[in-house]
């Protein structure tokens, strides 16, 4: 068992190697942003990335939407039928989805998704030397690898989670209007009342941040697994990154959820 003294120089070794790797991540952040300002952007790579992080994922995100706005508006319509008032039932599914549910489940889905996939694909390719061979063409792999996923990141994820909450409204309208016989005008009419534009405003904002933080956090995982101390190359440190990776990003969308309502409420 380790002195009181040795676990403070633990816990100290630990929270400078947590800073080092935040400096790290943080410098690869503006160098991958600075490529904005570069000309001419490729679109064809951030078009090949935009159906990779999207087209590919619209599936996964309507049948998570369908089941999760049944299941908002089964648990809504037994709060509001103990206080009578299941006209609002509408406006309860629009809010939970546009404000909270949305932007976050489509979020943690992007993660589990996408995320790890190109957390993967990067640290795959470093074990491989093929990032060391790019910059040994001349060929900028901020550029080249990380800026087009940025790109992608940032347009598809509004777009998912504006497909979440549409078929999440409709999957509560299904159970609202065709199992409960709740009033359809009533639904739809107190959902236009409630959704204001700053609620769409929220959901807007929240998914940005987070396809942000995702696509930051999954590239940078990638990109600098051969800088972390201790790291195991081949399939072993590729599965430990991704992991690492997924866990970090999706603990980072619940804190910056929170931050942002907090702020925008």
């Amino acid at each position: 068992m380790l002195s009181p003294h040795s676990q403070l120089i633990a816990v100290g070794k630990g929270c400078l190697s947590s800073l080092e790797e935040l400096g790290r991540m943080s410098i690869l952040f503006s160098h991958t942003v600075r490529q904005i300002f570069a000309s001419p952007w490729e679109f064809e790579s951030i078009s090949r990335q935009v159906r990779f992080v999207g087209s590919r994922s619209a599936v996964v995100i309507a049948v998570a939407g369908v089941f999760v706005g049944m299941v908002v508006a089964l648990q809504f319509h037994d709060t509001l039928a103990r206080f009578g008032s299941v006209s609002l039932l509408g406006s309860a599914v629009g809010l939970s989805l546009v404000r909270e549910l949305g932007p976050v489940l489509t979020g943690l889905i992007i993660v589990g998704r996408v995320g790890s996939a190109t957390t993967a694909e990067i640290a795959i390719m470093r074990t491989d030397n093929q990032i060391d061979a790019i910059e040994c063409m001349a060929i900028d792999p901020y550029r080249y690898l990380l800026f087009p996923r940025l790109i992608a990141f940032v347009i598809a994820a509004p777009l998912l989670t504006a497909i979440f909450n549409v078929v999440g409204i409709f999957g509560g309208w299904f159970v609202g209007v065709v199992v409960f016989k709740v009033n359809q005008g009533a639904y739809f009419a107190s959902m236009a009342d409630a959704v204001l534009l700053g609620d769409l405003t929220m959901g807007i904002t929240k998914s940005i941040i987070f396809a942000v933080l995702t696509a930051w956090i999954c590239m940078a995982k990638g990109f600098l697994m051969h800088q972390n101390h201790g790291m195991v190359f081949g399939a072993e440190g590729v599965s430990n990154v991704t992991t690492a990776a997924v866990v970090m990003a999706s603990i980072s969308i619940l804190f910056a959820d929170f931050v942002i309502s907090a702020l925008m409420l």
